[in-house]
This record gives C-alpha cells, structure tokens and sequence, in this order.
C-alpha cells in the first residue's frame, strides 16, 4: 500500500492579524458574524484578496453567504446530523488527519539546521537563486483603444495621486479578474506574459503608467509598474529559512523510515 505523507500549513496563518474578531459585521439568531469571519471566507474563496479590496456590492454578497452558512447550519442542528453514522466516520477520519499534521509538523520542527549546513547548501546550489529580472505591475484590461485612451487621459490629470486613482479605476473600469485587488498582478519574469504586454511593462519607470494603450489577444491595457527587480542572486539570508525547511524535510524522510521500521518491530500486524 502506498502512504503519501505530508506536512500541512495551517489555515490560521492565512488570516491577516490586523483584523479583529470584535469587529461584528452581522448577527444571526444570535450568533456572531465577525470581520475576521467574513475574511477567512474571502481569502480561502479569492486567493489574494481580502474583504476590504472588495467593491460594496461584492461585500454585500459576502456577507448574505455567511448569514445563510449560520442559518444552514443551524438546521442541520435542528436535525441532529452529527449523528448521522456517515459524519461521525468522516469526523473521526478528518480528526485523524489533523492528528498526523501537527505531529509531523513537530517532528520537522524538532530537527535543527544549523547556519554551517544551510550555507553549504547555498553554495553548493548557488544557480537555484539566480533570479532574472521581474516586475510588479497593476493593469486596467479594457475593451476598445478609446476607452483605454480616456482612461490613460483621466490618469494624466492625477499625477499626485497616480496610483490611488489607478488602482480606483481599475476596480470600477477594468474587465479584467484582477479588478478586485485594484488591477494587482504578482510578480513576474518577461517570458510569463504575453510579448506586448511584456516589453512594455519593463520599459516602464517605477510610478509609471504606460502613455499608450498596450493592445494583446485579450483587449487593450493600461499598465502603472509598481516595483522592479533586476537579475541577480538573492542574498543567502532572504533564502536561508526556505533552506532550512528543505532541509529539515529530506531528514525528516530518512527520520520517518528509520521511525516505521522500529513501530513495525513492536507492533502486531496482520496483513490480510
């Protein structure tokens, strides 16, 4: 039989510690829907969002889905479906899974890397942190060169608040998916995005919007670049915890065989 281990992150580090739990954005029957709540909810549906990048109506939305969730599960309360035979096996078999995520997590974080080891390792591998140069860019995706024009002309005129007004229009005007985080795209090398797009988009000076309309397959954009990075190594501390647990996890597998071996020694098993 095959056993597929793994180490989990737990979904607690995904919530932003800024928010507050007595922040009570609705009540149900009683119950409590919190700031925090509606966030964890944002971020686990919208990768890279969060509840306050949303526009009002998508809010709006949100929130309904967390009160009919309250109600939801209040009726399956009322009808007693904790003790339906099938949730309790799935209760107890998720309980399990947990069990084995913390416990292999303490186990990884029990074994200690020490500076001398994780440096060899840079040096040894030094090419794995050539990074080439990237970018980070918001963009306004729009469907005809007019409209991308009257967006660029409208930008000109807020120079002194370039990105705000960026990032304003590109929730209200772009038809693109990134328009909920205000146009924000991740970083990227040249050879991710489409040519025109590319070479634009590094040509730009940080702070800079494009003063023409940058047509691609998918319609015409306005592209403001927000940060650039040029090629190079990445210094061994920026590395160095990714380092560490990479090498904590290939102890960790000689560690966990070396573990089996001895549980099968003292344990009675039947295999059928």
């Amino acid at each position: 039989m095959k056993r597929i281990y793994k180490v989990t992150v737990l979904m607690f580090s995904l919530i932003p510690m800024t928010l507050l739990a007595s922040e009570i954005v609705a009540t149900v029957n009683g119950a409590e829907i919190t700031q925090e709540d509606v966030n964890e909810f944002v971020v686990a549906s919208i990768p890279g969002a969060n509840f306050e990048v949303l526009n009002e109506t998508q809010k709006k939305s949100v929130v309904n889905q967390m009160i009919e969730r309250k109600l939801f599960l209040e009726d399956a309360k009322k009808i007693k479906i904790d003790n339906n035979p099938e949730f309790v096996i799935a209760l107890q078999k998720l309980k399990e899974n947990l069990m084995l995520d913390y416990w292999m997590k303490e186990k990884v974080e029990e074994i200690f890397i020490s500076d001398e080891e994780a440096k060899a390792y840079y040096q040894e591998n030094k090419k794995k942190f050539n990074n080439p140069a990237s970018v980070k860019v918001r963009h306004i995706l729009l469907a005809t060169e007019a409209e991308a024009v009257a967006i660029i002309n409208e930008l000109e005129n807020h120079k002194g608040l370039l990105k705000e007004k960026f990032i304003e229009l590109a929730r209200t005007k772009s038809t693109g998916p990134s328009a909920v985080n205000g146009g924000e795209l991740d970083w990227f090398i040249h050879e991710q995005m489409v040519p025109e797009f590319s070479t634009v988009a590094f040509l730009l000076k940080k702070g800079s919007i494009t003063k023409q309309p940058v047509q691609t397959q998918f319609g015409y954009h306005v592209i403001y670049l927000e940060d650039k990075k040029e090629q190079g190594f990445i210094p061994f501390e920026n590395v160095k915890a990714e380092i560490v647990k990479s090498l904590r996890l290939v102890q960790f597998k000689t560690k966990l065989d070396k573990l089996s071996e001895k549980l099968k020694k003292t344990a009675k098993i039947t295999v059928k």
